[in-house]
């Protein structure tokens, strides 16, 4: 975390909570059946609710939880905001420090709004369950979201927001899927093939060029070896308050969340080559206060598109924007893109 000052929003009236509440922690069998009880979504989602301001709390559109067959026994937990009256539809699309009830309090402002918000748990994350978690690859990702779009479309235009390395994601994404995402908001978009990126998403510093070196060797046995996400990456520089940052490095379904080595490599060494293809509109919507992912790196990648792009500043956002004046910023660039697509 940087030195800068305090945040001038206010920080939530109730203080977050020391440990993730008692629907938090991963049940013995992790059934994604339980994610759609009403009251475990509700559990999931109040730690980071509580740090938007007291009147947004008190807006805050409860999802509902569902449970989407994919790709055999594997089963995506995914929360949805369903509008069938909404222009457009919309997938937030979380990073590696979080999942979909994590990013709800962000999402929940576009479902106020009476936008069709859907939010999944990417393989690894969240409620979702994968029928072999050792094997889970980068590719699961992609593969996961575009089929996701594909059997969902249903006419209406589709914007893809992505958190983090989600803006990467969803750029990928829509590269491959032209037809059916008509628009792209990212709050980051770091290339891991760029050095500078790797050195500020990782750990590693300045030595992710020799770290990268060594990814050939992860393989065998040692690519299913199982690792928090917050002991390869500075997860608690995520929040501006840095008790936003402990918490989705501690929470075992985000930051904390066990992935396989295996799947780092395949992060790190996969080219993205689509994304520089990606003929739609793109929006970087950089916080303002993001500590972890200068706007110079993102803005690199934005600039390197082919098809239409703009950036927009979240004042006084942290890198997870739940500050007031950033969601305010986040809203109304939303509002735009989608006024934009559906004219």
């Amino acid at each position: 975390m940087s030195d800068g000052p305090l945040p001038e929003d206010p920080l939530p009236e109730d203080p977050p909570p020391e440990d993730p509440p008692p629907g938090n922690p991963l049940p013995p069998d992790d059934d994604p059946e339980a994610g759609m009880d009403p009251r475990l979504v509700r559990q999931d989602i109040a730690p980071y609710a509580a740090f938007l301001s007291a009147s947004r709390r008190r807006r805050l559109v409860e999802p509902e939880g569902t449970v989407w067959a994919w790709s055999g026994l594997n089963a995506v937990r995914e929360l949805r905001h369903h509008q069938k009256d909404s222009p457009v539809r919309v997938i937030a699309v979380h990073g590696a420090g979080a999942h979909a009830a994590a990013l709800w309090p962000v999402a929940s402002q576009l479902a106020e709004r009476g936008i069709d918000v859907r939010v999944p748990d990417l393989p690894g994350y969240g409620r979702t369950s994968m029928r072999d978690p050792k094997s889970v690859r980068y590719t699961d990702w992609i593969h996961m979201l575009g089929d996701m779009i594909e059997e969902g479309d249903d006419g209406r235009p589709l914007l893809l927001l992505g958190g983090s390395i989600g803006g990467m994601l969803a750029l990928e994404v829509a590269a491959r899927l032209p037809d059916q995402v008509s628009a792209v908001a990212a709050t980051c978009l770091l290339d891991p093939a760029d050095p500078e990126a790797r050195a500020r998403m990782t750990r590693f510093g300045g030595a992710g060029t020799a770290a990268m070196r060594m990814l050939p060797l992860v393989r065998g046995g040692l690519a299913d070896r199982m690792l928090p996400v917050s002991a390869l990456a500075d997860v608690s520089s995520m929040g501006r308050v840095p008790a936003l940052g402990a918490l989705c490095a501690r929470d075992p379904r985000g930051g904390g969340a066990r992935m396989p080595l295996g799947f780092w490599r395949s992060y790190l060494e996969h080219p993205h080559e689509a994304v520089r293809t990606v003929p739609v509109p793109v929006t970087l919507l950089h916080p303002e206060h993001d500590a972890w992912t200068p706007l110079a790196l993102s803005a690199r990648t934005l600039h390197a598109l082919p098809g239409p792009t703009d950036t927009v500043i979240l004042r006084g956002g942290g890198h997870f924007p739940v500050e007031d004046r950033a969601l305010d910023d986040l809203v109304t660039a939303i509002e735009r893109i989608i006024a934009r697509v559906v004219d």
